[in-house]
């Protein structure tokens, strides 16, 4: 059991680790679970598509609205703690939820406040965990944590979590929302046993929190790799926005698969990107980061062609294994890239700027996505994914070896090789 152990998590990587692995690991159960009870709790209490829809978009917005602000308290306050508080917010609101469906006097609007609640505790609680990690993990460690942490949240959030919710769901109503404030208030007791090093605070005292924000920015602008990644990040989402938002339908009407069929889409990619994050230390022995992400935005861009060709269910499933490889080892190389090259005191800011780049490409993308298959029918979002990827991997392809060594890259106070930050410190070389 222990060689088990050292082989999951090494030793080298510390006990703070170990703590924090299991609190997202608890975490992301939780957050798994929901993902079925969730949509099947609203559906349980309106047939009108437009609340249903209106369910979706509460749980987007907090993103957009909170990621800027979220990320500016973070550099200022201990981060520990917000996670801990934060978490702990989550679960009484589930508790309350849970405890309003029990007496039944949950209604539509209790449920949509709630979801918006949640997801606005979730956008500080992941803003303040992705901080931690760097404080924790030496940097020639970051990727193998990365993986670590990638491997927990496909296990327990896309695969265990959400056949458990839809199981806990059909027993009663409560249950998936009490089993979630139960695993959500033990990933903030686990979060709690965390030490960690003091982080240098670079403001001033005083400092307003908009130029906290702006002093993010500014870091990002300036750090052509950094910038290079963000840009990449909100451009590719909203290329698979347009294609993932009519999903359901492309599944149901192209491939003739049934709820069943669509959900085992999501299982697939799961399994895929398990895959990837067991591999993913092998990999980044050989291959280059800027060269995975090349590799990446072509699997990508492959993807949305081939879906928009096939009309067979099985060689979509293939399909959909191959981008569940590239779509975890994606995000673990551009969480690790970032990590490496940003100052420890600038990481909430500047993840933050990362989130509104995400959300914001899947947002845009979201809603093109809708307006091309009600004009054009189901494939036309897919054949807009394949050009503008292929447009755009183009244009990038030459700027993605910076993401190979963007900690060597030192930002300056003129902003000629990657912007100054009001003192922040620069990032150590490779």
């Amino acid at each position: 059991m222990s060689r088990l152990v050292e082989t999951l998590v090494p030793a080298r990587l510390g006990t703070g680790f170990r703590w924090l692995l299991a609190s997202s690991w608890t975490s992301n159960l939780g957050d798994g679970i929901a993902l079925a009870a969730g949509p099947l709790l609203v559906a349980s209490l309106t047939d009108d598509a437009r609340l249903v829809a209106l369910a979706a978009t509460v749980q987007w917005l907090p993103p957009l609205l909170f990621a800027l602000v979220a990320g500016a308290l973070v550099d200022r306050l201990d981060r520990r703690l917000i996670v801990v508080v934060v978490d702990a917010v989550r679960a009484t609101v589930l508790a309350v939820l849970a405890l309003a469906v029990a007496t039944d006097r949950v209604s539509i609007g209790v449920v949509l406040v709630a979801l918006f609640a949640v997801g606005t505790a979730e956008v500080f609680a992941d803003s303040a965990s992705q901080t931690l990690l760097p404080m924790l993990v030496p940097r020639d460690d970051l990727a193998i944590a990365n993986s670590r942490l990638q491997t927990g949240f496909i296990t327990v959030n896309q695969l265990a979590g959400p056949p458990l919710g839809a199981s806990l769901f059909a027993v009663g109503a409560l249950w998936p929302f009490a089993a979630q404030a139960l695993v959500v208030g033990a990933g903030a007791v686990l979060v709690s046993r965390i030490v960690l090093p003091r982080h240098r605070r670079e403001r001033a005292e005083g400092a307003r929190l908009h130029h906290d924000i702006r002093a993010g920015f500014r870091w990002v602008r300036h750090h052509p790799p950094v910038r290079t990644l963000v840009l990449t990040i909100f451009t590719f989402n909203i290329t698979f926005g347009a294609a993932w938002s009519v999903l359901v339908l492309y599944a149901t009407r192209r491939l003739d698969l049934g709820e069943v069929g669509f959900g085992l889409l999501t299982t697939v990619s799961a399994v895929g990107g398990l895959l990837g994050t067991a591999l993913y230390g092998a990999i980044t022995r050989r291959v280059s980061l800027g060269d995975l992400m090349r590799v990446g935005l072509a699997v990508e861009t492959l993807t949305h062609l081939a879906l928009a060709l096939t009309t067979r269910a099985w060689v979509a499933m293939v399909i959909f294994f191959v981008f569940g490889v590239h779509a975890f080892v994606w995000g673990t190389t551009s969480v690790t890239v970032r990590q490496r090259a940003v100052p420890r005191e600038l990481q909430g800011r500047v993840g933050s700027v990362n989130t509104v780049g995400v959300f914001g490409g899947l947002v845009l993308g979201s809603a093109l996505g809708g307006v091309l298959a009600e004009r054009w029918g189901v494939v036309a979002p897919f054949w807009f994914a394949f050009a503008g990827s292929a447009v755009f991997m183009v244009l990038i392809w030459r700027e993605l070896a910076h993401l190979s060594r963007g900690d060597d890259v030192v930002p300056d106070r003129t902003g000629s090789s990657g912007g100054g930050d009001d003192g922040a410190e620069s990032p150590r070389p490779a």
